[in-house]
């Protein structure tokens, strides 16, 4: 199979991904401090995709209530289910030290 054959599907769904808007799936953030990104929940893990960074945060304890849930990494935690309406998030870089507050689109 030649390497142009092989390539096709990487290329559809980065295409996919480049449409206006949130992919399927995808939920949209904007945050404090200029902070925007995109968010993924799969198993376990959220898949942040962002104007700073991509990153991958794991899920640990912590959140109150089933609406709330805490993500994190080496680099961030994030808190997703916040606010009266569970739209709202905090993300957390402790080496910086920096907070952000986050509302979903």
């Amino acid at each position: 199979m030649s390497i142009k054959r092989c390539m096709l599907p990487v290329i559809a769904v980065l295409a996919a991904c480049a449409g206006p808007g949130a992919p399927s799936g995808q939920q949209s953030w904007r945050c404090e401090h200029g902070i925007d990104f995109r968010v993924r929940f799969v198993d376990d893990s959220a898949m942040l995709e962002g104007t700073r960074a991509n990153e991958v945060l794991f899920r640990d304890a912590g959140g109150q209530g089933p609406q709330q849930s805490v993500y994190r990494n080496a680099k961030m935690r994030a808190e997703f289910g916040l606010g009266a309406h569970g739209r709202e998030a905090l993300l957390s870089y402790p080496a910086l030290p920096l907070k952000a507050r986050c509302v979903r689109d």
